[in-house]
């Protein structure tokens, strides 16, 4: 059997669930070894795995799981997350925030770096409007798109294909008729961006230069990051042979979460109370005592020392004079955290600090993030269609009571 590749300490320590200092601590009491090279400590995969079913053989009393989650490696040949940076084909991505998200799409989809790329929606808009217009008065825009892939999907005769360039056409035509589908005042001339398109419909402001450059930065580096909660979920989809827009839906399901897709309206929420007055540290306490996680917009433990994603995007608004308070916000708000905890901001807050700057609803972050990261998800499908059919069907271990 190949070899599994080896994991970091900061992989170890988060499949484990505890901190670097007690994954160092189990080093030096002889419980995991490890191998030191010249980038840092890396761990044998099925020691720690074997280390982790150990932890989980004692449940405390009353406790119906374990500690630890199962290993799961899956190769991918697209992102990579090494040494604090996200990198896409072994390139930063942060390198990439300036480049149109179309041509970044298109590269990630077939390998072909096309600078003038555009996308559109093709048949089936008119379909997917009329659907997203039949949805109740309180539906949001994420609602709108969820229902506009199964439309489109409709009316695509070459749907099922599973052909690598029919699956990119796919994604182009789905990611398109995503924004178009949105509420619009007016139509996009033809040779619109992506990123100004969906500008127009999230925000009341004029689409200037400068703001759509910073909503494309973060089409672009949000387009894939590893093995996400909802990219596992797309690609077991694409392992059983669902087509691609069926893997965005999947992920799109996956999405939907707080501890997810869903982070940055809460930050959203959290930094319009510090705008609107209210004191950091007393809207912070507050958003723990509400939250079911990690306070939203902070923290990234595959970033230990802040994400990278998040400081593009944020510097980006500091350059705008009229996102002066939603800066300072941020800059209030982190201090706090860094502080009392040493978070630093991740995506979701500069998603907030986005949204919050273009004027636009608190649900404006989730839209972003699903139209960017349906694009990565069919990116995985891509690959998953070219291994065994049904591989990543896991086996369940029977824990209830016994017969």
């Amino acid at each position: 059997m190949q070899s599994l590749p080896r994991l970091t300490a900061e992989q170890t320590a988060e499949r484990l669930g505890v901190k670097l200092e007690t994954l160092y601590a189990y080093v030096a009491r002889g419980r995991l070894s490890r191998e030191r090279t010249a980038d840092g400590s890396t761990f044998d995969a099925l020691e720690v795995e074997r280390f982790a079913s150990s932890r989980r053989r004692s449940p405390a009393p009353g406790a119906r799981h374990g500690e630890g989650r199962p290993l799961m490696v899956i190769e991918t040949d697209f992102a990579l997350i090494e040494d604090g940076e996200l990198y896409y084909r072994g390139r930063a991505a942060t390198e990439l925030a300036d480049e149109p998200f179309e041509t970044v799409a298109r590269w990630a989809l077939t390998g072909r770096w096309e600078a003038d790329a555009r996308f559109s929606p093709g048949a089936g808009l008119d379909a997917a409007r009329a659907a997203a217009a039949a949805l109740p008065p309180g539906a949001g825009d994420r609602d709108r798109q969820l229902v506009a892939v199964t439309a489109l999907a409709a009316a695509d005769p070459l749907r099922t294909s599973l052909d690598p360039a029919d699956v990119a056409g796919a994604a182009e035509r789905l990611v398109a008729g995503m924004v178009a589908v949105l509420p619009s005042g007016a139509a996009d001339p033809a040779g619109t961006s992506l990123a100004s398109a969906l500008w127009s419909r999230l925000s009341p402001q004029p689409a200037r230069a400068g703001s759509v450059r910073t909503l494309n930065a973060a089409l672009v580096l949000l387009l894939d990051h590893d093995l996400a909660v909802s990219t596992l979920a797309a690609r077991a989809a694409a392992s059983a042979r669902a087509t691609p827009y069926a893997v965005v839906v999947t992920g799109l399901g996956a999405l939907d979460s707080p501890l997810h897709g869903n982070a940055s309206r809460a930050a959203h929420r959290l930094l319009s109370r510090v705008i609107g007055g209210d004191e950091p540290a007393r809207a912070v306490a507050d958003a723990v005592v509400d939250g079911r996680g990690p306070l939203p917009g902070f923290g990234q433990p595959l970033y230990p020392s802040g994400d990278p994603r998040a400081r593009i995007l944020l510097g980006m608004l500091s350059e705008d004079p009229d996102a002066a308070p939603v800066v300072d916000a941020v800059e209030r708000v982190s201090a706090v955290l860094r502080d009392r905890t040493g978070a630093e901001p991740n995506v979701d807050l500069a998603l907030a600090a986005l949204s919050l700057a273009g004027g636009m609803r608190d649900d404006a972050g989730e839209v972003v993030f699903a139209t960017a990261r349906s694009v990565g998800w069919i990116v995985h499908a891509i690959a998953e269609y070219a291994e065994r059919p049904l591989r990543l069907r896991p086996v369940g271990r029977y824990a209830g009571p016994s017969a």
